[in-house]
């Protein structure tokens, strides 16, 4: 019993650092499909609430801690700008399992001022998505995908 919970806690909470690692987890652990997408989505959505209702209270108070004086124009700030004018809160939502990570991809999202509901919304949809094609090409076609991968990966 305690053994499934750990692996399930370890798949939410890697899930909130890079959203493939939920799909990836899931299949390595061997939960059912369902398990996967469910634990992948919330791991995802737990870091996307607290982002939403409370990021720019972090960037404030603790961000500010450690970084006294932050420059406000860098290579990451430009592309983070770039990103939102080029895709809009539906692009980056749809972008933030693939390519920026739940953390990125929310405080794009909160930082450029989107309302909070469209913020979770969206994130929900993507991550609902995303997570039903990663999960299912993995439970489908697992063995196909991973014989490519180099050994050191397996």
């Amino acid at each position: 019993m305690w053994e499934i919970i750990w692996k399930a806690a370890s798949v939410y909470f890697s899930c909130m650092l890079k959203f493939i690692f939920g799909p990836l987890g899931g299949y390595a652990y061997g939960f059912t499909l369902l398990a996967t997408i469910l634990i992948t989505v919330a791991g995802m959505m737990s870091v996307v609430l607290l982002l939403t209702f409370f990021g720019n209270w972090i960037r404030e108070k603790i961000v500010s801690i450690f970084y006294k004086k932050r420059k406000k124009f860098t290579v990451n700030s430009r592309r983070f700008v770039t990103i939102w004018k080029k895709y809009g809160l539906i692009g980056v939502a749809a972008l933030t399992p693939i390519v920026l990570t739940p953390i990125g991809g929310t405080l794009l999202a909160v930082s450029s001022g989107s309302p909070k509901e469209k913020i979770i919304l969206y994130m929900f949809i993507s991550a609902s998505v995303w997570s039903v094609i990663f999960s299912s090409a993995l439970y489908f076609f697992g063995n196909e995908i991973l014989k490519y991968l180099p050994d050191y990966a397996k």
